[in-house]
């Protein structure tokens, strides 16, 4: 069934040089997430999201634990998201998600990954409208069919089912992620989620070429540096 969903780089590399600034990405946000909705995940789903994200990508506990922590304890920081949107080297369509307690900085480390890479940093909904908010499940299997069948008996709205490689992906909107997933533990107990988040995929591609490569890797690098930036999204192809 329809597109395939391409794993592409996110800015919040999992590389062991990387751990620190990963592990404080997710505190920041763990942080957020229980103090807008409580620090009780089974309340809190997407609280209980998040940590499960988190415990995939080997967050240590006590990260997980004293971001909770902090956010009970009624004190600390303010932080508010922000995103930005713009396009990248090769006219790659880009959004990056950032959670910030001072906007001027935020706005000005953005710009300048934008501006010293020789891309465009455009106004609030410039490419958003050309990727689609989706809850993306990936598992081991080849029987898209009844995992299709699974989800349509528990009324869960899907976008697409698809097999491929022994993999199967499930794209559904953002809203049901909680109901794809529910659904899938209870037709299949004993299957093994590999994949499952809430992204922006894009509804079409800009392949780079081998030019572009370096400007793109230093774009993505640039953001990663910015500790204010979560997320980044982006509609490119890289040269195979």
């Amino acid at each position: 069934m329809g597109r395939a969903f391409e794993v592409r780089k996110n800015a919040m590399a999992k590389t062991a040089g990387q751990k620190t600034k990963v592990y404080s990405k997710y505190g920041k946000e763990i942080y957020v997430v229980a103090k807008n909705g409580g620090p009780d995940p089974d309340s809190n789903l997407s609280l209980k999201r998040l940590i499960e994200k988190a415990k995939k990508d080997q967050v240590p506990g006590h990260v997980i634990d004293k971001a909770i922590e902090k956010a009970t304890g009624g004190a600390g920081e303010d932080y508010a998201p922000a995103r930005y949107e713009g396009f990248g080297p090769g006219n790659c369509m880009v959004i990056v998600d950032c959670l910030t307690d001072n906007n001027n900085r935020t706005i000005t480390d953005v710009r300048n990954c934008f501006t010293k890479t020789s891309s465009k940093i455009g106004a609030p909904g410039a490419v958003a409208h050309m990727f689609d908010h989706a809850a993306v499940f990936g598992f081991a299997g080849d029987d898209e069919d009844s995992i299709l069948e699974a989800l349509m008996e528990a009324d869960v709205d899907v976008t697409d089912v698809e097999s491929a490689d022994g993999k199967i992906t499930v794209i559904a909107p953002n809203t049901e992620f909680f109901k794809v997933k529910t659904a899938l533990q209870d037709a299949f107990p004993t299957l093994d989620i590999e994949v499952e988040e809430i992204t922006f995929l894009p509804q079409v591609d800009a392949p780079l070429t081998e030019d572009d490569m370096p400007m793109f890797q230093k774009f993505m690098d640039m953001l990663e540096d910015c500790d204010d930036v979560q997320n980044v999204y982006h509609n490119a192809i890289l040269p195979s």
